[in-house]
């Protein structure tokens, strides 16, 4: 193993690995993300991210701030919006990076789960309001790799039912 000019020892060839845990598994950046993967279009705004997670929009900021400096979020702004007192125009969402990574440590598979906590939490009326904003396009990758097919209810009752 060797040394850097501080003399600490490299981590070694699974450095990228527990630095992308430790990113993942911290409480408010975990939430934040599966509050995106719940989202019908991935993109949330401040005030939604605070009303879901429950922490405070200082605490959410900073961990936006951390997670956007590893490439794993973008702020994306919708334009119209701007200057408008009722809706956002700010809005943060997964970058190619970002659903890469969430693909290698399995966080896609947790879509529908995300999708339904989501849908089944009671919103404000401002929440609402914010969730049925217009925003910005994702880019095509992540889009695409944020795609899952909703599950067919009708399908599961399977005529079990007289």
């Amino acid at each position: 193993m060797s040394e850097t000019d501080t003399g600490t020892a490299d981590a070694g060839p699974f450095a990228e690995q527990q630095r992308l845990f430790k990113l993942l598994s911290q409480d408010t950046r975990h939430l934040i993300i599966q509050e995106l993967l719940g989202h019908p279009a991935h993109l949330m705004s401040l005030a939604e991210l605070e009303y879901m997670t429950g922490k405070s929009q200082a605490a959410i900021k900073d961990q936006l701030e951390t997670l956007i400096d590893a490439g794993l979020l973008t702020r994306y702004t919708y334009d119209p919006s701007e200057g408008k007192r009722d809706l956002p125009s700010q809005f943060y969402g997964f970058t190619e990076r970002g659903v890469e990574v969430l693909h290698d440590y399995k966080y896609l598979r947790g879509l529908p789960v995300a999708r339904a906590l989501y849908e089944n939490t009671r919103k404000t009326e401002k929440i609402e309001r914010h969730e049925s904003a217009p925003r910005p396009e994702l880019p095509d990758a992540v889009a695409a790799a944020l795609e899952f097919d909703e599950p067919d209810l009708d399908a599961v009752d399977g005529g079990t039912n007289p």
